[in-house]
């Protein structure tokens, strides 16, 4: 087996978690290691499509409800839903309160259930509200929102692809990813984002700073809940597992940044 180069985790990282035509060269566990220790980067490039949208219909003379709802849009866009799709299969699957081979059933069915359509519409009233607060307030703060949420989303999926979270089934996203990062890189990649959002929100000052950095640690707490939820009702973790995490965590972290 070659080694991993640092392209074949970045090909990795954007062929799987985005819609950008990006060509994954190597489908094996040591890409996957490298993709998902990448994939705050694919969070960083989505947030940054995301607050540019904003900021050009604001520009254009939008009004921040208008920006809000296309910032909101963009990360579904550049995914194809897939993460949207996800937590309203995950809600599915643990609303079901059926044993887990069942709920995993329910899970990979292609229709929606009612637990699915009542989380996706609470998570995303929720994330346009907030991102409408924080437009209104100015677009630089709406800005650093969304990419903050965008890279913290993709952070909670390193951490849970470390190593010890097993999968839920032997096929698909999930079987691949899961229990690939090592602890301490998982750590490590984490200490870097909560850093890096830090130092966004200290464009806001000293409070701005603490803030960012507090949305990040506590988005990455609400999905390391729900993971472990996960993991106790489903056996494991799986692609949809992956989606609802993600979006937990940018959801969870807006509204962090909403407060105060």
């Amino acid at each position: 087996m070659s080694r991993t180069s640092p392209a074949d985790g970045i090909r990795f990282a954007f062929g799987t978690l985005t819609a950008l035509p990006v060509h994954v060269t190597r489908w094996d566990r040591g890409a996957a290691r490298a993709g998902m220790q990448w994939a705050p980067l694919a969070g960083l490039v989505i947030g940054l499509c995301s607050a540019a949208a904003g900021g050009a219909l604001l520009a254009l003379g939008a009004g921040p409800l208008v920006a809000a709802v296309a910032t909101a849009a963009v990360p579904a866009a550049l995914t194809r839903g897939l993460h949207l799709d996800g937590l309203a299969d995950t809600a599915d699957g643990l609303g079901s309160a059926k044993p887990a081979d069942d709920a995993l059933r329910i899970m990979k069915q292609s229709d929606i259930g009612p637990f699915g359509v009542i989380t996706l519409l609470f998570v995303l009233l929720a994330q346009v509200a907030v991102l409408f607060q924080l437009y209104d307030a100015s677009w630089a703060r709406g800005a650093v929102a969304a990419v903050v949420s965008a890279v913290t989303a993709r952070l909670a999926l390193t951490l849970a692809a470390r190593a010890g979270v097993p999968p839920a089934r032997p096929e698909g996203l999930g079987a691949a990813v899961a229990g690939v990062v090592p602890r301490g890189r998982a750590l490590l990649v984490a200490a870097v984002v909560v850093a890096a959002a830090g130092g966004s929100g200290a464009l806001f000052g000293a409070y701005g700073a603490v803030r960012c950095a507090a949305a990040a640690v506590l988005a990455c707490g609400a999905a390391e809940l729900l993971l472990r939820h996960c993991v106790r009702r489903f056996g494991g973790v799986t692609g949809d597992v992956f989606g609802g995490l993600a979006e937990t965590a940018a959801t969870a972290s807006l509204i962090v940044l909403a407060l105060g």
